[in-house]
């Protein structure tokens, strides 16, 4: 019987440890070429590198994937293009706003001196060493640097603007006033402007008139010694005159006022007097009236007072 008997198996017997090959460790090379080999796994990737096995997966990228690293990546270097191209404007604007040196120009044409460039070169110079941060002309308070200017330098009427010289350089535009009238104290000379500011240095022509000071008021320099109302009147009077026939060489502040004028004529002996309270026109007309009479008489009173309308006074 063979009931008790243990059925034969058709398995194979196992392979014993002696029949088994050992496979050799590969090196680097073999593993490259063994990456794709049968029966191995593929895996894909979204990033550029494999950092493992150091592979490039740019043929394991579908086209959309690829395309947006290269738009990333474009993207990237034009943001680092963009912010030193910002960077690079920023600074060289800065550099064409400082001032490391002056350049100072006078535009007016009618100059007729020399003007002494260094003069104003230094006090602005002055102003921006104590005002650092006007040394960017966009932080620059002009109006300030004009006061200032006109304070220790009283013929700079003002600054007209800046202007990019060059690198480091700025170029500073003033103007200087121009004299309408010369004011003489004791043999002390010095000028009047339009405005009534009183200089030394004067640039252009010497002016026509000279105004001897009489009243006993003190000049200081930059300071207003005579009122806009009083020159356009003492201008009105030389232009008048001259349309008349006469041409005013000096006109005088008399003793202890500042509202009346005396002014002598050239190559007539008299004196005028005259008032800034009563218009230049009628003032004119009644002089050349009063002249002429005695002109035609052959007298030479030594003044003529035509302050009051329709009266002339002499002596």
């Amino acid at each position: 019987m063979h009931i008790f008997h243990k059925k034969t198996s058709n398995i194979p017997n196992r392979r014993q440890p002696a029949s088994r090959s050992v496979r050799q460790a590969t090196t680097d090379t073999q593993r490259q070429q063994n990456l794709f080999q049968r029966n191995r796994t593929l895996t894909g990737s979204t990033s550029n590198k494999l950092s493992a096995i150091h592979h490039s997966t740019d043929d394991l990228q579908s086209p959309r994937t690829h395309a947006h690293h290269l738009a990333l990546m474009r993207r990237k270097v034009g943001t680092i293009l963009l912010i030193v191209l910002g960077v690079t404007i920023c600074l060289v604007w800065l550099l064409t706003q400082f001032t490391a040196s002056v350049v100072v120009s006078i535009s007016d044409t009618t100059i007729s001196r020399p003007i002494n460039t260094a003069l104003y070169q230094k006090a602005i110079d002055d102003y921006l060493g104590r005002n650092p941060i006007s040394r960017f002309r966009f932080a620059m308070d002009q109006s300030n640097l004009s006061a200032y200017l006109s304070q220790v330098l009283p013929e700079v009427e003002g600054l007209m603007g800046t202007s990019f010289s060059s690198i480091g350089a700025t170029d500073f535009a003033l103007t200087i006033r121009k004299p309408v009238a010369g004011w003489k104290i004791d043999t002390k000379q010095s000028f009047v402007d339009a405005k009534g500011v009183a200089f030394e240095r004067n640039y252009y022509g010497h002016p026509t008139v000279q105004i001897i000071d009489d009243s006993g008021i003190s000049l200081q320099q930059g300071a207003t010694v005579a009122s806009n109302r009083f020159l356009g009147f003492v201008g009105r009077i030389v232009a008048l005159s001259k349309t008349s026939g006469y041409t005013v060489t000096q006109a005088i502040l008399p003793v202890g006022t500042t509202r009346q004028l005396e002014i002598r004529l050239k190559d007539v002996a008299p004196i005028v007097r005259l008032s800034i309270d009563r218009p230049a026109g009628e003032q004119v007309e009644d002089m050349g009236r009063t002249l002429g009479y005695f002109i035609a008489r052959g007298q030479a009173p030594a003044y003529v007072d035509v302050r009051v309308s329709g009266k002339a006074f002499y002596r």
